[in-house]
């Protein structure tokens, strides 16, 4: 018999919330992001969510992403990670995606998280959740200790169903009868690369696709603090290879860039 998995999008999916979203205060006091930084990736971030994710905009949102990280310190980001770490990834976890992992590890099926956040941020919470491997955004470092900027993995969009395939090649699975799940349209490689593809929570654009192809929807709408379902929140020895700036600056200063634009408009108004 062969060998299934199931491949989980983590951020909306798994977690209700972006996962390195809560990053950015701890980034932002560790002197890793400046106040230019906050408007630029701001608007980076809102720039490419309404533009869509097509090839060129994936490449300019990488190319924005790389030369703001680099150069950050990766034993600065690690520390800043490690010592925040069980403040801030005991976010709220569906219930529903729990129980689902549970349930694909007691049918035999490897679980296997794939996101864009970087390795750090994933590695952690896929031991938490009992993942068998995870897929995330890795950055490469010099031998100053620095991000030089370049990137080994982007785990965004098409790259995601090719990352996959590779795993399925090394590891022998039967992607025709895995399972897949996400919310976003910009996943729907990787949902089109298994057999059993699934909407959870689905945004606009994912919502048609999956209405279209018959897709079946999943909404999970009950959270639980993580630490109410699992053990072991300090993962031991977890490897460092992409600040999580890579989504945490545009995610979370995208948010604060937000606020202080309406403050903005509201002085003008008053």
């Amino acid at each position: 018999m062969s060998k299934t998995a199931a491949f989980f999008d983590l951020d909306k999916t798994i977690i209700a919330k972006s996962s390195v979203l809560a990053f950015g205060k701890p980034f932002f006091h560790g002197g890793l992001i400046n106040r230019r930084a906050v408007v630029r990736s701001a608007y980076a971030q809102f720039v490419f969510a309404l533009s869509g994710a097509d090839h060129d905009q994936i490449e300019k949102m990488r190319k924005y992403l790389t030369d703001l990280v680099a150069g950050w310190d990766v034993a600065q980001v690690k520390d800043i990670v490690s010592e925040t770490l069980h403040e801030i990834i005991d976010p709220l976890v569906y219930t529903e995606a729990v129980d689902l992992i549970a349930q694909h590890k007691a049918e035999g099926r490897d679980v296997i998280i794939v996101s864009s956040s970087g390795e750090e941020v994933v590695a952690p919470i896929g031991a938490m959740l009992g993942a068998d491997h995870v897929i995330a955004t890795q950055m490469l470092a010099g031998q100053d200790g620095r991000y030089t900027g370049e990137i080994s993995r982007y785990a965004y969009g098409p790259e995601k169903a090719t990352a996959i395939k590779e795993l399925a090649d090394q590891i022998g699975y039967d992607l025709s009868g895995s399972y897949g799940y996400s919310d976003s349209v910009t996943d729907v490689p990787l949902l089109e690369a298994v057999g059993h593809p699934y909407a959870v929570n689905p945004d606009r654009g994912l919502r048609k696709i999956a209405a279209d192809r018959g897709w079946p929807t999943l909404t999970f709408t009950n959270s639980v603090p993580l630490r109410q379902r699992l053990t072991g929140l300090r993962p031991q020895g977890s490897t460092i290879t992409l600040g999580a700036g890579l989504g945490t600056a545009a995610l979370v200063l995208a948010t604060l860039w937000a606020l202080s634009r309406r403050r903005r408009r509201t002085a003008r108004g008053s």
